[in-house]
């Protein structure tokens, strides 16, 4: 009877796998086809904690939609998954007259995010706020908050950027008019990574604070954005300009994303300094260029692509 049963757990063990998987997968995707019939918000003004450390990637607080409606996801801080890991952030599109959600990924170059001027070096195309060289990631203190105390690899390198637009999504009424660019597209087909657990926990953190529906904060959350995933009541967590008080012993920050971009700490940031001066565009320094895809960290073949739609 028990060499009975034990066959018999054999034979529907890969069925159950199977199940689960396919369950996991829809959940996944399932943020990919969130459509809206209401535009979301204009993105709110707030600070940026500091970076905990090296190898923190920002990824920007966004819109999302649940049950409820519109709640804010607060921008944090992500420790990078693989060498040379540089983040898309997602971006509402417009099209056949609904709001549909385009979910961030991870990659070795910044794809297109809608146009969408998330500040913090995100300007709305290709990122401005540092590169990886060598291993490492250099940050610019021109656009990201950081403590060359704790981060040594800095540099500075004024972003120059006179929007003011606030818009959250592209196309529509009221949405910002912007296309990928030839790089953005080759960009789309390459090899990606979807959000990590620590960012998946995040965001349902987000979806289950109340305080965070735009509905209760009048487009201004209490906690906008935070130094690490799920971090909502650490010290370091902000609140938007205009929102209510941040959590209990929450500190305020130095950078801010006014009207949708960051501004730099002046004179103090000037003791960082770029390797070989230049701009770097899209995460990358002009030359010598560190190509990320030769790390041994990047992400390996056959690693499943996340299509951008």
């Amino acid at each position: 009877m028990a060499a009975t049963a034990r066959l018999l757990f054999r034979s529907i063990l890969p069925a159950l796998f199977a199940l689960l998987v396919i369950g996991t997968a829809v959940r996944s995707d399932a943020a990919v086809f969130v459509s809206v019939a209401i535009a979301p918000p204009v993105l709110p003004v707030y600070s940026q904690p500091i970076a905990p450390g090296p190898g923190y990637i920002w990824t920007p607080g966004y819109w999302a939609y649940g049950p409820a409606g519109y709640y804010w996801v607060p921008g944090t801080w992500v420790i990078a998954p693989f060498v040379g890991a540089l983040w898309t952030p997602g971006y509402w599109g417009w099209a056949n007259g609904l709001y549909l959600w385009h979910a961030g990924y991870w990659g070795t170059r910044v794809g297109f995010y809608g146009g969408v001027n998330y500040g913090f070096g995100y300007v709305g195309t290709g990122f401005y706020g540092g590169y990886w060289n060598g291993g490492s990631f250099y940050y610019n203190r021109a656009v990201t908050n950081v403590d060359v105390n704790i981060v040594h690899n800095t540099y500075v390198t004024n972003v120059q950027n006179n929007s003011v637009n606030r818009v959250s999504y592209n196309g529509g009424a009221g949405g910002i008019a912007a296309a990928p660019t030839a790089q953005e597209r080759v960009a789309a087909q390459e090899q990606h990574v979807p959000p990590t657990f620590e960012q998946h926990q995040h965001v349902q953190q987000a979806a289950a604070n109340p305080a965070l529906l735009a509905r209760n904060n009048g487009g201004r959350p209490s906690i906008a954005a935070t130094p690490h995933p799920s971090a909502f009541n650490a010290p370091g967590a902000v609140g938007a300009h205009g929102a209510a008080p941040p959590p209990p012993h929450a500190q305020a920050a130095a950078y801010t994303n006014h009207n949708g971009y960051g501004a730099g700490h002046g004179a103090a940031a000037a003791r960082g300094t770029r390797p070989g001066g230049g701009v770097a565009v899209n995460g990358k320094p002009p030359a010598p260029r560190a190509d990320a895809k030769q790390h041994p960290k990047a992400p390996p073949k056959g690693e499943e692509k996340t299509a951008q739609r």
